[in-house]
Formats: structure tokens, C-alpha cells, sequence
């Protein structure tokens, strides 16, 4: 007889059994679906090789990160499977599905290629890497018990309960509130029936405001008078799946992807609110005349507040007029037509003159109650100060970015979506780091250290030499410089790694002279032993790219491997007495094209290092290359007088 809490087999094949039956039924969700389209191929395959540039357009792209191929691998699987550990991090912080007690979770860990990623597997717990809406949800939901700073601007009262709320919320959550309110955006009092019992109202509110509901509904009677008020709410606020929730099944895993997919319906509805609310009613004005905008408290889309980002200012040019030069042209037959006449001092060319337009600045309607989510605000909007102050009309708040950056950090805080360029990325890192938005900040320099690396793949097994002939995407030492100014070590790593594969790019500009002066100053009081922490990333990651360690290479054997002595003085004993009868001889040890005159740059498969010597193989040419770039690097400290 088995064990008490110890599944039998049969046991185990009858779980399995009623689970693939529910998935089949579609009561229950594959966590895992099968998924053979060429895309998910192809993100497949960028996860073996560690192309982290594709990994993020695919995952961009909609992909499902958590499907699994025809061979029941997943992308997460495949990425530990073949030691990538940048592709794990970025698809476990994109939300990749790792639990330790399921089949797929422990085949991840005990698949893992190295000690680094079954220890950065064990970092996620299952909440982490599987609800990246949580966030979201639990700020939502906090609403409801926060009293400081105030952002309620509705009271909505049924019996002896009465609840402050936010118009936005129920607006965007229900469609009878979003007719309601509509019709009479000024309410501020709504009562419902006197009939529902508190339990029940309040359940419908806390499911509105992305709360889980479903638990301590009573006994008996009383559980059947909340069940019934639940419902009746249900069909007036037009929110039929809280009651739906409450009677499903208390299976834990179906319970949980109710409340995903819950959440994940909220969010959307957030998204539609704000798409046709917020982002519509954006206003584009002079930035002379933005402080004079005056926008009632009373409006249609709830806004407490206006953000305020101003734009550039931009040049224009004017084209010249064509009709004053039709008139001081001769007009006439023969070989004198189209000389100039009149005075030449007024005719000198000019370059097409330039009119500065007004400096724009765009306004964004904004919910407090939103914005909540980034400490700064928080603390504005409690402080004693104007911000913080009840007015007549929504106050303006400027922010220190541009328009495009603060719409993207407003679609970040209402629907926790992040989507933005490149070209813009350094920009909304910086935005994020000055808001207090860890989450975006990080999405940010996710976004950098993936697409920044162009078309090249970040373990480059298939360019050790350094040899680009892509674009730069970004400037290296504008990204340096942000991740100490932000904090943020990932961004610094990777400037190392990519100064480190390009290096001999670098290493004679002025400005690689002048980020290495700047990351010494960085150390406070700084000691001779004190090393510089940008070198000693950048000498790290070159002996990575040229896959060399100092303790088992055998570098010094090869660099300094000489032929003998004796051996040579005999070879050349030999050949002189060869060359005195007039035979054609090579020694074996100088290539035949370099005696007999040939020109080896016109060989083919001549490797050449750096500097230009001929090197015997392309290991032993990265291996002169590595002490070239060396070599270069303390000659560089000595010129600056630093140590390290």
C-alpha cells in the first residue's frame, strides 16, 4: 500500500489523463500549445544560437515565448539547453513560464548547460516569471484602500455601504458605467439598490478593480442571498464573468488561469480607455501660450491633471521666389537671352533663407490615480505644495522629456505594455530612471543590450576578429554613460562587450580616451591600486572574445616559440652550399612564394594580425591580435598615468 501524500503510478497516468481531457475540452488552457509556424521556428532556432537581436523583434512580434516545438522544447528550454544565459534572463523577464514542480520546469533546470543558469532559473519563482500583469493588477486594486494622496471623484452608495471611487476605472471596467457617466461625466454620488447585500456590491467593485473574488461568501442563506445579489449586480453592470468565476470549479489550475486571463481582460479594457481617452485628447499648442490652457475639472474623460512635454524647436526652410529673378532676365531672341540686366549686388546667391517655428509643447490628460505608479508623483501629489492642491482647473505639470518618450511612459503605467524603438530608447531609460519607474527602466535597458548589437549575435562565434561592416545602431558611449548615470549594470556590461568585440575601432579615438579618464574619476579618493572598472570589464570580455585564458591558454609557449638555434645555422649552412651549385632550394620553415619573389598579398588565405605581420593560422592571428589589443590597452594607461 502506498504511502500516505505519494502519488501511485496509476494515480499519476489518471491525473494526466483528466488533464489532457480538460485541455481537450477547452476548460483548460495548454500552458505549453504546440506550435509549428515558421516564426516560432525561427525564434526557436535564434534561442540555440543566442541571436538575442532576433529573440526580441519575435518576441515583439506577438510570439508566444511559452510555446513548445514539435520536439516538446520550449524557447526557454533551448536557451539553457545550449548555455545562453543572456536569451534566459531576457525570456524569463518577458514572462516565460518556469515552475519547479512540473515536468517542463525541472526538464529546464536539469537541462541547464551551467551552474549560471540553474542558478538564475532558481531566482524566479513561479509569481515572477508567469503574471507580468500582477503589477499592474495590484495597483489597481490598492486604489480602493488608498486614502492619501485623494484621487476618488465619485461616491457610489447601496444600502448601508458606501464606497470612494474612480470614474476612469468603472468607466473603463463596466459598460453600464461608461453609458452612465457619460450621459453625466459632473456625478459625484450613485446609488444602486437597497435590495443587494453589501457582500455583493462589494465583490462586484473589488472584481472592477482587478481583485480576486470568489472566497468567504457565507453559509447557507446568507451564501445564497450574496450569491443572488452578485448576480443581479452582474446583469446590471453588465460584468457577467464575476458571477461566472464565483460558481467555476475550485480546481487550483484553472483557478489560476481565470485570474490571468482576468486580468488580462482588464488590462485591455485600461488599453481601449486609454487609446480613445487619454491619447485622443492629447492637445498640441505654443509653448508660450500652453500655461494659459484652461481645462475643466468636469470633463468627459475624468482628467485630474495635464502633463506637459515640450517639443524641440525645428527649422524651416523657405523656398526662394521664383518670380524676381523671371524679371531680371533678358527676354529676348538671339545669343544675348538669358543674360542677367540691372544691378548684380542684390543677385548674389544666397542659401534658401530659414524661419524658426513656434516652439510646440503637447498636453496629455491625465488620471492621478494612474500616475500613482511612479514614486515621484506619489509624492508630489502628497506634498503641500501646488501639486498637491485642489484648483478650479486641471493644473499642468511639466516633464523633462519629449512628447513621444512621456506617451510612452503613460502607455507603461496604464496598460504596463512597453513598445518603443531603438532611436529612442536611451531617452525613455532616462525618463523612466527620473520618474522612479524601475519596471520601464529595465525594460529599457533590456531593449538596448539586445537590438544594440546590430545584426551580430551576442556570443559572435562567428566574427572573433572583430571585422564589422554594419552601421553603428547607437553610440556606445552615450549608453556607458547612462548606465551610471541610471544604475543600471546590465547596460554597462554590455558597452564593455561591445567596445571589448570592436576594440581596435575604439581604442585611438579621442573619446574612448576621454570615457576611460572619466570611469577613473568615478572612484572617490582614489588609491595607486584602484584599477578602472571600464578596462577591467573591457580586458574580461576580450579574452572572452578570443576565447584565451591566461592560466591554460598556452599563450606565452606560442608567442614565444622560436625555431633552435643549431637547426637554423645548419639550414643556412645547407642552403648557401645548394646556392653555390645552382639549385633551387626552400628551407621548409620560409614559405616558397617570399624566396622565390612571390607576392603573398596576392596569395590567397594570407592571414595577416593587426599590425600586419603574416600569421601562420587564424589561431595563431587572435592570438597576436589579443597582445596587440593588450598591448595597446596599457599603453593607453600609461598616457593617462593611470594604474590597473
Amino acid at each position: 500500500m502506498a504511502e500516505a501524500g505519494i502519488k501511485g503510478k496509476h494515480q499519476i497516468e489518471k491525473a494526466l489523463y483528466e488533464e489532457k481531457k480538460e485541455i481537450s475540452s477547452g476548460r483548460l488552457k495548454d500552458e505549453n500549445p504546440l506550435d509549428t509556424s515558421p516564426e516560432f521556428r525561427k525564434f526557436c532556432e535564434a534561442c540555440r544560437r543566442g541571436d538575442l537581436k532576433v529573440c526580441q523583434e519575435q518576441i515583439g512580434t506577438g510570439i508566444n515565448i511559452n510555446a513548445r516545438d514539435e520536439y516538446d522544447y520550449t524557447p526557454l528550454i533551448l536557451a539553457s539547453l545550449c548555455g545562453h544565459y543572456e536569451v534566459a534572463q531576457m525570456l524569463l523577464e518577458q514572462g516565460a513560464l518556469w515552475e519547479r514542480d512540473t515536468f517542463q520546469g525541472e526538464r529546464c533546470l536539469y537541462n541547464a548547460l551551467n551552474d549560471r543558469i540553474r542558478n538564475l532559473l532558481l531566482q524566479y519563482d513561479y509569481s515572477k516569471s508567469t503574471d507580468p500583469l500582477q503589477p499592474l493588477a495590484a495597483h489597481i486594486t490598492s486604489l480602493l484602500s488608498r486614502e492619501t494622496p485623494k484621487t476618488t471623484d465619485i461616491v457610489v452608495q447601496t444600502g448601508e455601504t458606501t464606497l470612494d471611487l474612480h470614474k476612469f476605472v468603472l468607466a473603463a471596467r463596466s459598460p453600464y458605467f461608461a453609458q452612465k457617466l457619460s450621459a453625466a461625466p459632473e456625478t459625484t454620488l450613485w446609488k444602486l439598490s437597497h435590495t443587494v447585500p453589501s457582500q455583493s456590491f462589494e465583490t462586484c467593485i473589488r472584481y472592477l478593480y482587478m481583485s480576486e473574488v470568489g472566497a468567504g461568501l457565507g453559509e447557507g442563506e446568507e451564501e445564497q442571498a450574496i450569491l443572488t445579489g452578485i448576480d443581479k449586480l452582474s446583469r446590471q453592470l453588465e460584468i457577467p464573468q464575476v458571477f461566472e468565476d464565483i460558481l467555476a470549479s475550485g480546481d487550483r489550475r484553472q483557478a489560476r488561469q481565470r485570474r490571468t486571463d482576468e486580468v488580462a481582460r482588464g488590462r485591455d479594457q485600461l488599453a481601449n480607455w486609454f487609446q480613445d481617452n487619454v491619447l485622443k485628447y492629447k492637445m498640441r499648442v505654443e509653448s508660450n501660450k500652453a500655461d494659459a490652457v484652461k481645462w475643466d475639472k468636469d470633463n468627459g474623460i475624468f482628467a485630474d491633471v495635464l502633463l506637459r512635454a515640450d517639443e524641440d524647436e525645428e527649422d524651416e526652410e523657405e523656398p526662394e521666389q521664383a518670380e524676381d529673378n523671371s524679371a531680371k532676365i533678358r527676354q529676348t531672341n538671339g545669343p544675348l537671352n538669358g543674360i542677367p540686366v540691372g544691378h548684380f549686388q542684390n543677385q548674389a546667391s544666397r542659401s534658401p533663407s530659414r524661419r524658426r517655428n513656434p516652439k510646440q509643447s503637447v498636453l496629455f490628460p491625465c488620471h492621478r490615480a494612474m500616475l500613482l505608479r511612479s514614486e515621484v508623483f506619489d509624492t508630489m501629489f502628497a506634498s503641500p505644495f501646488r501639486e498637491g492642491q485642489e484648483s478650479k482647473h486641471l493644473q499642468i505639470i511639466p516633464v523633462d522629456c519629449s512628447s513621444d518618450v512621456l506617451e510612452i511612459i503613460l502607455t507603461f503605467l496604464y496598460t504596463e505594455k512597453a513598445d518603443f524603438p531603438l532611436s529612442i530608447a536611451l531617452e525613455v531609460l532616462t525618463a523612466a530612471d527620473m520618474l522612479f519607474i524601475e519596471k520601464l527602466k529595465q525594460r529599457a535597458a533590456l531593449l538596448i543590450s539586445t537590438l544594440g548589437n546590430g545584426t551580430a549575435s551576442v556570443v559572435e562565434a562567428e566574427n572573433p576578429r572583430g571585422e564589422t561592416s554594419v552601421e553603428e545602431f547607437i553610440d556606445i558611449y552615450d549608453v556607458l554613460r547612462a548606465g551610471w548615470d541610471t544604475r543600471v549594470h546590465r547596460l554597462e556590461e554590455f558597452a564593455a562587450r561591445y567596445i571589448a568585440y570592436r576594440l581596435e575601432r575604439y581604442i585611438d579615438e579621442p573619446d574612448f580616451k576621454d570615457l576611460v579618464k572619466e570611469s577613473a574619476s568615478r572612484i572617490q579618493s582614489r588609491q595607486e591600486t584602484d584599477t578602472v572598472e571600464v578596462i577591467d570589464d573591457i580586458r574580461y570580455y576580450l579574452s572572452e572574445r578570443f576565447r584565451l585564458r591566461f592560466e591554460d591558454s598556452g599563450l606565452d609557449e606560442m608567442m614565444d616559440e622560436t625555431v633552435p638555434a643549431e637547426l637554423t645555422e645548419d639550414t643556412d649552412e645547407k642552403e648557401k652550399g645548394l646556392e653555390d651549385e645552382g639549385v633551387d632550394v626552400t628551407s621548409g620553415l620560409t614559405p616558397p612564394q617570399q624566396e622565390t619573389g612571390y607576392n603573398a598579398e596576392e596569395g590567397q588565405g594570407v592571414v595577416r594580425t593587426l599590425d600586419g605581420e603574416i600569421a601562420g593560422d587564424e589561431f595563431a592571428q587572435d592570438a597576436m591580435n589579443y597582445q596587440i589589443l593588450l598591448g595597446k590597452i596599457e599603453t593607453l594607461m600609461d598616457g593617462l598615468g593611470l594604474d590597473g
